[in-house]
């Protein structure tokens, strides 16, 4: 596939290679602070040609932390890596210990709308002044730096950590970004690791089987640090065990160490709903309902309770009521997020073969329709192949799409290969969200279904898009 930068794109890609120390900055507000933090190197958003392995390191985010007095080590944290449902979990287990009186930083990624939805205190992003100065502390240490400048991610997490210290957080739920080895965030001691499931998934830095990726999944397990995982294949459950061995981390997997049982249902008054059946060791839970949709949000449910039994274990005080009460009130932006009800559009943040596989499931399970358009963008060192494959199986007509990335494959590479994939379907391809919107509300009638998907990058963009319509939600 090839790659392509469009004129649309809303962040511009640093030139600089890695490494590249700019100079001193002025930073007195949010937007110049913002502005600083986006001229690093970002590989969010550099295209595949602009990056290599060797540059993701420790070194440089252990050194900034170094400079800011290793806020990190006087943090209570829980770590959760995985390819896909890491915010989902991160939010679920967030509202459930908040429920319990406790004050609960979440440092997740990517954002949707605003870079402060990275950086929260329960439901409450950090200020736009709190922001401002802890860029400008890290601008004015980087300054000093001759070599080995932090990257955009560095920074963010070197923020994260900061902040969190500085308000004194009872503890702190920190999202990986890429991988898990040689993530920023993998300088941290755990009370307890999350691992949700792992799929093929950023294949040029993390490998190109399954137990390579599964393997820099495990670089962060600690020693005695127990680690709770998701359902796993069998390749990737044995490359995890033998991980655990090697860095005595206990192992459970929700399913087997921890009993899991999942039913849907679908009642008049309550319509379709997920329930769950958990048992670990000091708790057991019984016809829980799941406050996301679709059944892999289920068992990103059992990994979040599976953590917060091990945080009870850890001297939490955790009341089992108050758990299941904060887990009802969990709501999460980009997943299965009905933007519009005239017409009828959802958006999911789907981003891998995997997951799409799982919305399409999801939609069928929850969201009846008579047909549905898919408007579809991805960034271009995905499985695409493998996308497109799950969207054919819930599509009744695709329209693929720019979202203003460097990163983002061209809509006509993504519809040639979708015509080879299902030997000649047709399909369309417009260079703009808008354009894709207005040519699947030609197609649709009252009953049917528009499904945005494919990257969070998109999905940003159709709540932008629908924040000014009539029938939003």
């Amino acid at each position: 596939m090839q790659k392509r930068r469009t004129a649309g794109s809303t962040q511009k890609r640093s030139g600089k290679p890695a490494g590249k120390v700019p100079r001193k900055p002025g930073i007195r507000t949010f937007r110049s602070a913002v502005n600083y933090l986006l001229s690093q190197v970002n590989h969010e958003r550099r295209p595949l040609t602009a990056r290599k392995k060797t540059q993701f390191s420790l070194t440089r985010i252990t050194r900034l932390l170094t400079d800011l007095g290793n806020p990190h080590k006087s943090l209570r944290t829980v770590h959760i890596a995985g390819s896909k449902g890491k915010g989902s979990t991160a939010a679920m287990l967030s509202y459930m210990l908040q429920a319990n009186g406790l004050k609960v930083g979440v440092y997740t990624s990517p954002h949707l709308l605003d870079i402060r939805e990275r950086i929260m205190i329960g439901t409450e992003k950090i200020s736009e002044a709190e922001f401002t100065r802890l860029v400008a502390k890290i601008a004015a240490i980087v300054a000093e730096y001759k070599t080995g400048c932090p990257t955009f991610f560095d920074m963010l997490t070197a923020m994260a950590f900061k902040y969190f210290a500085d308000r004194e957080v009872d503890v702190a739920i920190i999202e990986t970004g890429l991988g898990g080895r040689l993530d920023s965030t993998n300088v941290i001691e755990p009370e307890v690791c999350g691992l949700t499931s792992i799929s093929f998934d950023h294949v040029p830095q993390l490998g190109t089987t399954l137990s390579d990726i599964a393997q820099e999944k495990a670089g962060v397990f600690k020693k005695g640090v127990t680690v709770i995982s998701a359902e796993q294949t069998g390749e990737v459950k044995q490359i995890l065990k033998k991980a655990a061995d090697q860095a005595r981390s206990p192992l459970m997997f929700v399913g087997d160490e921890i009993g899991f049982t999942y039913r849907f249902e679908s009642s008049k008054t309550g319509g379709p709903q997920a329930r769950i059946g958990l048992t670990t060791p000091n708790c057991r839970y019984d016809h829980l309902a799941v406050p996301l949709v679709g059944q892999h949000q289920a068992i990103n449910c059992g990994v979040a309770i599976g953590l917060l039994d091990e945080l009870k274990n850890k001297g939490f005080e955790i009341d089992d009521e108050a758990s299941v009460a904060g887990l009802s009130k969990v709501s999460l932006p980009g997943r299965m997020q009905t933007l519009c009800t005239s017409p009828r559009v959802v958006a999911d943040g789907a981003h891998n073969a995997s997951s799409i596989s799982a919305l399409m499931r999801a939609i069928g399970q929850n969201v009846p329709y008579d047909s549905m358009v898919v408007i579809f963008g991805c960034c271009a060192d995905k499985d695409i192949n493998g996308m497109l494959q799950h969207v054919l199986l819930g599509a009744d007509k695709v329209i693929f799409t720019d979202f203003g990335s460097p990163r983002a494959a061209d809509p006509a590479d993504l519809a040639r290969a979708f015509a080879e994939i299902t030997s000649g379907r047709m399909a369309q391809s417009v260079p703009t969200l808008a354009k894709a919107v207005e040519n699947a509300e030609k197609a649709i009638t009252r009953d049917d279904l528009i499904c945005i998907t494919g990257s969070f990058y998109l999905v940003a963009e159709a709540i932008r898009f629908f924040e000014d319509h009539p029938h939003r939600v």
